[in-house]
């Protein structure tokens, strides 16, 4: 039987090897390190939206291409009105609907126009006809 301090001597360079051979001197950096290709950073170019599709569909004629004016002449003040970006969105509710109308810029300096309209129920959401739901809006 080896003595317990033997086996424990032949673990030494086991040991030694797991430490990665750091001896608690700090490394200098003598060179730095070789610099990276520069990429050229280019600058932003701000464009022009292009100007937004008008849906188009039986009974919308008097809503698309409308200013936010206009719409709430028709339907009375909007319920809510949410700007986001350069767009807005106005709603217009009723017992029998709600009208989302999207408008869009057309041209620069102009005021926006509805381009897009959905309409739904207002009691569980679903889908109606946008052309009915107009027409319900404009008789209340």
């Amino acid at each position: 039987m080896l003595p317990r301090y033997t086996l424990a001597l032949a673990l030494v360079p086991l040991l030694a090897a797991c430490g990665g051979g750091q001896s608690g001197k700090v490394a200098s950096a003598s060179k730095p390190p070789p610099p990276r290709a520069s990429v050229p950073v280019r600058t932003p170019v701000r464009t022009a939206p292009p100007p937004a599709r008008l849906q188009v569909a039986p009974g919308l004629e008097g809503v698309i291409g409308q200013g936010a004016g206009e719409l709430e002449r028709q339907f009375g003040p909007a319920r809510l009105d949410v700007l986001e970006g350069d767009a807005r969105k106005l709603q217009f509710s009723a017992t029998a609907c709600v009208l989302d109308v999207f408008l869009y810029p057309q041209a620069t300096g102009r005021e926006l126009q509805a381009t897009y309209v959905e309409a739904r129920r207002a009691s569980d959401g679903q889908e109606v006809d946008r052309a009915a739901c107009i027409a319900a809006l404009r008789k209340r």
